[in-house]
């Protein structure tokens, strides 16, 4: 199955020199991390409060505690383990051939696997800073935390995690955008790129090869030379990565 999608993948990647990869959610699908748009992703879940309201600045500001109930049990899952799409990534890297990844996940899986250029554009569970003192805590310690995860000083300690209302860090955008422009091929993956502004940092590509992975069609149409409608570990998975030079 997928055999042909995976050949032509295959040899846009023997291609390809500078490969940018833009993924979503759905890159964590495959590690047992939930999605949050798909038919049973969290937006379909039903709470005491929406997450869209959960995750959002003010709702963390005025309801910190039930921010944080939902926060632990939903978005930290910390025993989640890179799968084939992550190590693929990382393979392309060492080798030469990718030069950056753009997440919109915050799970940490893509340096867990062993990518180092990594943007997150949505932040990381795994930094978390004291919001009186500026003191840094680890996912481990706000996780088991009891109630609100507080500072030694007293403070509370906030996720480095771009929630609702809130606007994404410039320097990353600007390294996130700047690596796209300068792609050959920039592999989209595991996003319905329905979340704006990261959504709209595909219009900066203008190499030769644009591919997308996902189980499901995307928001919006971006003539793909190559499009598979497959979970991306299973066709990453399958690549040849062979060194450069």
């Amino acid at each position: 199955m997928y055999e042909r999608e995976v050949r032509q993948l295959q040899g846009i990647i023997d291609d390809s020199q500078k490969i940018v990869f833009f993924g979503g959610a759905g890159v964590s699908t495959e590690s047992k991390i939930p999605d949050f748009r798909s038919a049973d992703g969290i937006y379909h879940q039903k709470y005491k409060y929406s997450p869209e309201q959960v995750v959002s600045h003010s709702f963390f500001m005025q309801h910190t505690e039930a921010f944080y109930e939902f926060y632990k049990e939903k978005m930290m899952i910390l025993d989640a383990r890179p799968n084939p799409a992550h190590q693929k990534l990382a393979e392309l890297e060492k080798a030469g051939k990718l030069t950056a990844v753009v997440t919109q996940n915050i799970d940490g899986l893509h340096q867990a696997a062993g990518s180092k250029n990594v943007y997150e554009l949505h932040g990381s569970i795994h930094r978390n800073y004291c919001m009186d003192c500026g003191k840094f805590y680890t996912a481990d310690y706000v996780k088991g935390s009891g109630g609100i995860p507080r500072c030694t000083c007293g403070g509370v300690v906030k996720p480095d995690v771009v929630l609702y209302e809130e606007g994404l860090d410039p320097r990353t955008i600007q390294r996130a955008v700047q690596a796209i422009e300068d792609a050959d091929t920039l592999i989209i993956g595991g996003t319905s790129l329905a979340v704006y502004p990261a959504a709209g940092f595909i219009d900066y590509f203008r190499g030769s090869h644009l591919v997308v992975i996902n189980k499901s069609e995307t928001a919006r149409e971006v003539r793909a030379e190559l499009s598979v409608c497959a979970p991306i570990g299973e066709i990453l998975g399958r690549i040849d990565v062979a060194k450069k030079g």
